[in-house]
């Protein structure tokens, strides 16, 4: 999945990848490090969950924009996202057509919630 979403990020010239992590600390790390736009944060991760991770990272940083990509569906997990200040959610079976637009709608200040 992460190879898919490398290679949707990477057909947008104004756009780059600067890191990838395999856990929910890790991108806490990433993060304080690089600073990037934007964080793609999937829910389900080993070590510390998407959700919490993007808690702590809009709690250091409340201007860091998160984008949920996850599998799971529901109102629950819409809410989830919402509560841990990510600024959308795209369902990782819409990805191909739900990443780019939602990535847009959050970079120029919006939300975009599945």
């Amino acid at each position: 999945m992460r190879r898919g979403v490398r290679h949707i990020l990477e057909t947008q010239d104004e756009w780059e990848v600067v890191g990838e992590a395999s856990n929910g600390r890790e991108a806490i790390q990433l993060n304080r490090q690089l600073h990037p736009d934007v964080i793609i944060m999937d829910i389900t991760m080993p070590v510390m969950n998407g959700i919490e991770a993007t808690i702590q990272i809009v709690k250091a940083d409340p201007r860091c924009k998160v984008l949920i990509l996850t599998m799971h569906e529901g109102p629950s997990v819409s809410e989830s996202a919402q509560h841990s200040g990510a600024r959308g959610l795209v369902v990782k079976s819409q990805a191909m057509d739900e990443l780019t637009p939602a990535l847009k709608a959050i970079i120029a200040g919006g939300t975009y919630f599945h």
